[in-house]
């Protein structure tokens, strides 16, 4: 497509591309943000639509993807993909624990010889809560039995291949879900993104394993400086090859469209976000996590990102160990100074 003035003639590459619904992408997804020479269709759907669609069809030439399939398909030999280190996801996981109420796990500690559930094995969040029990209670994979079904429904199936470490069980329960199986005592726990229906009724008999999950969780960060990362973008490699200024021009947008957003969180003079004391929050955010506590870029997340291809590779996500600097585009390590 061609845009024409009486001074020059200018050629825009279109390009679709798909994410969730986030305050720090929408100034992209509504034009008030653009990536120079691009003119992108900005589609939105729910997270596991995105996933689905791009993970199984590459529908799109750019998309948000989960960290855990992206870096699954990066160990590859031939990886159809490369990534942009823009994190649009980033939630720590200790929340994620679900165990029945009535149920002999009371502690991370009771984990140990029990049958936890997961959504799929190559599920994010699992990998980071896997990790924290390995790194911090000493319990190994081996250490449990791991059922893998669908959350609240039944024939949720693996979306990627995997290379399981000898010794780990892993058993697929097609025909029933997680939340079911915890609710029955057919499994102890579950390591879950999601929130099983009903968690928070209180008559519901599923509950989270820490009640006050964010002190857990601040403790951990500050012991190891790991902020788990969720979601990334990744875009065609062939898209990619044939155009790679786009890397550049995109991280650049979307690293312009997370300050735009940061500014309105801590904007006191108007409520753009419905939570009261929300900048107060931010605040209290930042004597935690840093003055810059979302950062997008490699060095910015190199603590992170070691620490989750380091459990990858030890988990059978990534078929090989890993560099961050193999999994995004070269073009978005560095920048120009003037």
């Amino acid at each position: 497509t061609r845009i024409e003035d009486s001074a020059m003639t200018v050629s825009r590459l279109h390009l679709n591309i798909a994410t969730a619904d986030y305050d720090h992408v929408r100034d992209i997804a509504l034009g008030r943000i653009s990536a120079e020479g691009i003119t992108l269709n900005y589609q939105i759907y729910p997270i596991e639509e995105t996933f689905f669609r791009f993970t199984q069809y590459r529908e799109w030439d750019v998309s948000e993807m989960s960290f855990a399939k992206f870096v699954s398909v990066m160990s590859g030999d031939a990886p159809d993909i490369i990534g942009l280190p823009v994190f649009t996801s980033r939630m720590f996981r200790l929340a994620s624990i679900y165990v029945n109420a009535n149920g002999p796990v009371k502690s991370g500690a009771d984990l140990a010889g029990k049958r936890i559930g997961v959504p799929e094995w190559a599920q994010t969040a699992a990998i980071y809560t896997r990790g924290w029990m390995t790194d911090e209670l000493g319990i190994p994979l081996s250490g449990v039995t791991w059922v893998q079904a669908g959350l609240n429904e039944a024939g949720r199936r693996e979306q990627v291949k995997l290379k399981l470490p000898d010794g780990i069980t892993l058993v697929s329960e097609p025909e029933k879900s997680l939340r079911d199986m915890l609710r029955d005592g057919e499994i102890e726990a579950m390591f879950s993104a999601r929130p099983p229906a009903g968690v928070h009724s209180t008559h519901d008999m599923i509950v989270p394993m820490f009640p006050d999950a964010r002190a857990v969780e601040t403790d951990y960060f500050r012991k190891t400086g790991v902020f788990p990362i969720m979601h990334t973008i990744a875009v065609k490699r062939a898209v990619y090859e044939r155009n790679p200024w786009i890397a550049q021009n995109l991280y650049k947008a979307f690293h312009a469209a997370r300050t735009a957003s940061l500014a309105r969180i801590f904007d006191r003079q108007a409520s753009r976000l419905f939570v009261p004391w929300i900048a107060d929050f931010a605040e209290e955010t930042r004597k935690v996590l840093g003055k810059d506590f979302f950062p997008y870029g490699i060095e910015e997340n190199r603590r992170t990102l070691d620490v989750y291809l380091k459990w990858c590779f030890e988990q059978g996500i990534a078929r090989r160990p890993m560099k961050p600097e193999e999994l995004f585009a070269p073009e978005t390590r560095t920048a120009f100074r003037v």
